[in-house]
């Protein structure tokens, strides 16, 4: 589905869509799930990508016309979904991707065809690692960027001893793998831990069990989505949390779905990227025009879409209009995020950015994040990426 941004997003009259046609235009895909299970970050990270054109393109030169693809979570319907950006739109950047299996199978053909992917959520460690490309740009985190320093962190509280919980697929393994590394380095002891079955897990009891026979300090996990609010719940139906207290990837607590577990997410101790509490000038603004637009606050998710496309306007206004010269100029881009500071590291095209530790505090008004730490923004380690000089 074709849409011209400028008429579809800010209400512009067709007369005035007839004066931009005669400027350059940008053909951008935009590769979403909008079905399956993810349908609720697809749809979150486009409400927060059409805010950031709103914000920061209207005043471009060059119009941008949309092609809006689902990828219905599934990696091969991705990739064909790709190949028709590709050959029949001819897209000059694509922008999306939820999925660190769909952005696996379309990731050759990016390559191959020279064409700039912003990755606005999956996290795969490879992406920016062993099979990183100069055309993906990452956006949004890799799966060891939010919990190594979260490790670090809780060593440093003095917290001596952790027990580990997280879903048998990629996700679930990078994060913990990297999390206890840090938590190693930094003098704490992993006593045990399991990974459960990947969206087949109705009963954590069992896990919480072991969790609480370890003798360990606290509880590290992380999930999302539907297990993020099963598992939530069914610890605090233990009522463990005062000898095991709950820590975890701050998807565990995301603002998209906090409010699903209610009163069982008081006290929980989580790392993220973006959380709406977030104390800069960029971020209150974000909040107040997200919420007039949406009528929530905007989560992780959403935050995403919307630097996407601020970086994506960036680099257009600085004069890139094709393939290769918005790949060129997207990994040198930086700027004041609602995140914090946000910049592009150029050895793997990473995104580096600040971490915040908070804690979810429920109350008669719903849920809030108490920020309790801002960790600094440090580049991920290059993880087998050799990026080719251009």
């Amino acid at each position: 589905m074709k849409t011209t941004f400028f008429a579809a997003l800010t209400g512009l009259t067709c007369a005035l869509c007839g004066q931009q046609a005669a400027a350059d235009e940008i053909e951008v895909g935009v590769l979403l799930p909008f079905s399956g299970v993810y349908a609720s970050v697809g749809n979150e990270i486009e409400a927060g990508f059409s805010l950031g054109l709103s914000t920061f393109a209207s005043d471009l030169e060059s119009s941008i016309n949309l092609h809006r693809e689902d990828t219905e979570v599934n990696p091969a319907t991705g990739l064909g979904k790709a190949r028709r950006l590709i050959l029949q739109e001819e897209v000059d950047v694509i922008v999306g991707v939820v999925s660190s299996g769909v952005l696996g199978a379309v990731r050759d053909i990016v390559d191959g065809a020279g064409v700039p992917l912003i990755v606005a959520n999956a996290g795969n460690d490879a992406a920016t690692g062993a099979d990183c490309s100069p055309y993906i740009t990452r956006l949004s985190f890799s799966n060891s960027q939010i919990n190594r320093p979260m490790g670090t962190w809780m060593a440093n509280e003095g917290i001596g001893t952790v027990y580990t919980l997280a879903p048998d697929y990629a996700a679930g393994r990078q994060m913990i793998e990297a999390f206890s590394e840090a938590y190693a380095s930094a003098g704490g002891t992993v006593v045990g831990g399991e990974f459960t079955p990947f969206q087949q897990t109705q009963d954590f009891g069992p896990y919480i069990a072991q969790a609480k026979a370890s003798g360990a300090d606290a509880l590290y996990v992380f999930y999302a989505g539907g297990e993020a609010i099963s598992f939530v719940k069914q610890f605090d139906s233990f009522g463990v949390d005062q000898d095991l207290p709950l820590y975890g990837s701050g998807f565990l607590t995301s603002q998209l779905y906090v409010n699903a577990q209610g009163q069982a997410a008081d006290g929980v101790i989580t790392a993220l990227h973006y959380v709406p509490t977030i104390n800069n000038h960029e971020n209150a603004a974000f909040v107040e025009a997200f919420v007039e637009a949406n009528g929530r606050l905007p989560s992780e998710f959403a935050v995403q879409g919307y630097d996407a496309a601020h970086a994506l306007a960036k680099v257009i206004r600085a004069g890139a209009n094709d393939r290769e010269s918005i790949a060129r100029a997207l990994k040198s881009i930086s700027f004041d995020s609602p995140r914090g500071e946000l910049s592009i590291d150029s050895a793997t095209n990473n995104v580096v950015q600040p971490i915040y530790v908070y804690r979810t505090v429920v109350g008669e008004n719903g849920s809030t994040q108490e920020v309790l730490a801002s960790l600094p923004a440090e580049p991920e380690p290059a993880n087998g990426c050799v990026m080719p000089t251009q």
